[in-house]
């Protein structure tokens, strides 16, 4: 990674801007396209890969320069465990941490949504809540049913524990039938997503930023 000429912004090899100079130094990342895991996606899909995205979790608590996190998502969902795994890095952050839903944070997504001190959705954007699913063959078994029922609970149990949705009102939400097509499950657009609990409130990306600046300056 190399620095620019100013202090507060450093640019990675794509030359992409990771933290921002504006009153205080916040460190955006984004999570866009496909959450990627233990397996790679095909290669014209969007992906976010969660083996670059730990470290800079990290480097955002132990950094002293870093003061703040804003999460910006777009997100189709992909691998549960990579997903929860990502959002419970960013809930430990103890630093102020702020996230946006922008287009779409769908499954996997709402977690990450939630994981932050402070929930922001646009007005378009959309959140699709639905049952996990399984890609590929499985064994039809109770003991793969009793595997998937506990990682839904897992999912719900982080999704409640993070935002003021009850347990009972989001499993209504994912077992929920002909909203969506071709699956069981609720398409939320950003008032809907506020009205039911899961995001703290609509918002664009100066109320995020502001936000931050406010926490930020409370803790000094």
């Amino acid at each position: 990674m190399e620095n620019s000429t100013d202090n507060n912004v450093q640019k990675d090899e794509s030359g992409l801007c990771n933290i921002t100079k504006g009153r205080h130094p916040i460190h955006c990342l984004t999570v866009i396209g496909q959450i990627e895991g233990h397996y790679e996606a095909a290669a014209q899909v969007k992906t976010t890969k969660y083996e670059h995205v730990i470290p800079q979790l990290v480097a955002v608590q132990e950094d002293p320069d870093i003061e703040g996190l804003l999460v910006i998502l777009n997100t189709v969902g992909g691998d549960v465990e990579a997903g929860l795994a990502i959002a419970e890095l960013i809930r430990g952050i103890t630093k102020p941490t702020a996230s946006i839903v922008l287009g779409g944070g769908h499954s996997i997504g709402i977690p990450l949504a939630v994981s932050a001190k402070r929930s922001f959705i646009v007005p378009t954007a959309t959140m699709t809540v639905h049952p996990v699913r399984h890609n590929g063959m499985v064994l039809a078994t109770m003991q793969t049913m009793n595997y998937l029922d506990s990682i839904q609970d897992r999912v719900t149990g982080f999704v409640v524990d993070n935002s003021g949705i009850t347990k009972t009102e989001f499993r209504k939400l994912m077992m929920k039938n002909g909203d969506l097509i071709m699956d069981q499950g609720t398409s939320l657009d950003g008032y809907k997503a506020v009205e039911k609990g899961i995001i703290d409130q609509i918002g664009y990306l100066g109320d995020a930023l502001e936000f931050l600046y406010n926490e930020i300056e409370k803790d000094k």
